[in-house]
């Protein structure tokens, strides 16, 4: 049966590492869905580490915007489509940010929608930004304000969502 399964926590709680497990174990073939872009060498280093730790039978989608695209692609080329992984929802959101607020609108709507409609299992992994500190800038503000809303629209269709705290999981739904 297919699941939808939302993953939040806050930075280096071991929600990556926990979506990856789940993903691991579900019995599926998986392709990791990459939101990230490799900005800096730092980032870059993060990047090929997490490549490194992934299974070798995992296929992978780097995507920065069009997340709808690679839902829809995924179910078109499969009878049986795969189990996605994305990761993340807080670097999407702001390479969103900084695409526009056309794109940022036109994209959101289709992810959710796309979601809505695709067949597999999807495990999301995103960020928890409704426990920090409000920031001190309007694009910060506005970052955490659509994260949180995109958060609180990913645990509406998902099935499942799961808090890492500590590496441990704490189950908010299903």
């Amino acid at each position: 049966m297919a699941l939808k399964v939302l993953v939040t926590g806050g930075i280096r709680s071991g929600k990556t590492a926990m979506a990856e497990r789940r993903a691991q174990v579900a019995g599926e073939p998986v392709v990791y869905v990459a939101t990230a872009t490799a900005g800096d060498d730092e980032m870059a280093q993060r990047i090929h580490r997490h490549q490194q730790l992934r299974p070798d039978n995992w296929g992978l989608r780097e995507e920065p915007l069009r997340l709808a695209n690679v839902l829809d692609e995924c179910q078109a080329q499969a009878a049986n489509p795969p189990l996605l992984l994305i990761d993340c929802m807080s670097l999407w959101v702001s390479n969103l940010l900084f695409a526009g607020d056309e794109v940022f609108d036109r994209e959101r709507g289709a992810f959710l929608s796309a979601i809505e409609r695709y067949p597999g299992s999807v495990v999301v992994v995103t960020n928890e930004v409704g426990l920090g500190t409000i920031g001190m800038d309007p694009l910060t503000r506005r970052f955490a304000d659509e994260l949180g809303w995109l958060n609180q629209a990913l645990a509406q269709r998902c099935d499942e969502v799961v808090m890492s705290v500590a590496g441990l999981p704490l189950t908010l739904k299903g």
